[in-house]
């Protein structure tokens, strides 16, 4: 969920050891941030591979079933779908719960706090307008987000970010649309459809493949 935001709207940033009140009491009877959020719910290649081990499904599958592809600023990239005249999160079950919540996608880990990058990092806040519920408990930010090795979660996070902000900088000033075209094919191929190894370190086969595509942009002379 991107929004852009000034940092006069921010009463205060966060670090991953910091107490925030960001915790819900498990949303009990609330999924209103599981509705109407368009494609704004965007995947990275963690989310994905999360994903596609949990439910046991390919890319291709997981596309024709639980995700689309948008544009953004130029780049293609995979986002949750919204189904239905309230327009719910495609894994939204009937009680208004998440039944993927065990592997959930990153941006859903951390609302209702957001991202605030920084430079070369990035720290978090609380989107206290964007959550109706209105009586919220501290947590260490750390144990909000509830994912493995936070720290490096954090360095793929900023690295990913930091990619993506130069894909977009280089496509906005290539012109070139069938270029951009065949690129976008090649990380979505690169990132996404490419299965990774579950038995293996995701972080390295990620820095491997970034790695790949970083050479690719060089060679264009990007």
């Amino acid at each position: 969920m991107k929004r852009e935001v000034h940092i006069d709207e921010i009463e205060r940033l966060y670090g991953l050891n910091d107490m925030v009140k960001a915790d819900c009491g498990g949303c009990a009877g609330c999924s209103v941030c599981c509705q109407g959020m368009g494609n704004s719910v965007i995947l990275d290649p963690l989310d994905v591979h999360r994903l596609l081990k949990g439910l046991s499904a390919t890319f291709k599958e997981l596309l024709e079933e639980n995700a689309e592809l948008h544009v953004e600023e130029g780049i293609i990239l995979p986002n949750l779908k919204m189904t239905g005249l309230e327009e719910s999160c495609v894994f939204l079950n009937d009680r208004g719960r998440c039944s993927v919540h065990a592997y959930r996608p990153g941006l859903c880990r951390i609302f209702p706090l957001g991202r605030y990058y920084e430079g070369n990092s990035f720290r978090y806040y609380l989107q206290s307008r964007q959550c109706p519920k209105s009586i919220r408990t501290k947590i260490k930010v750390k144990k909000w987000i509830d994912i493995p090795d936070a720290g490096q979660y954090e360095r793929f996070i900023l690295e990913w970010h930091n990619f993506l902000k130069e894909l977009k900088e280089h496509f906005a000033g290539s012109g070139d649309e069938a270029l951009q075209k065949d690129v976008n094919t090649f990380m979505l191929n690169l990132f996404y459809a490419e299965s990774y190894d579950t038995e293996a370190d995701f972080y390295i086969q990620f820095e491997e493949r970034l790695a790949k595509a970083k050479k690719l942009v060089s060679a264009l002379g990007w």
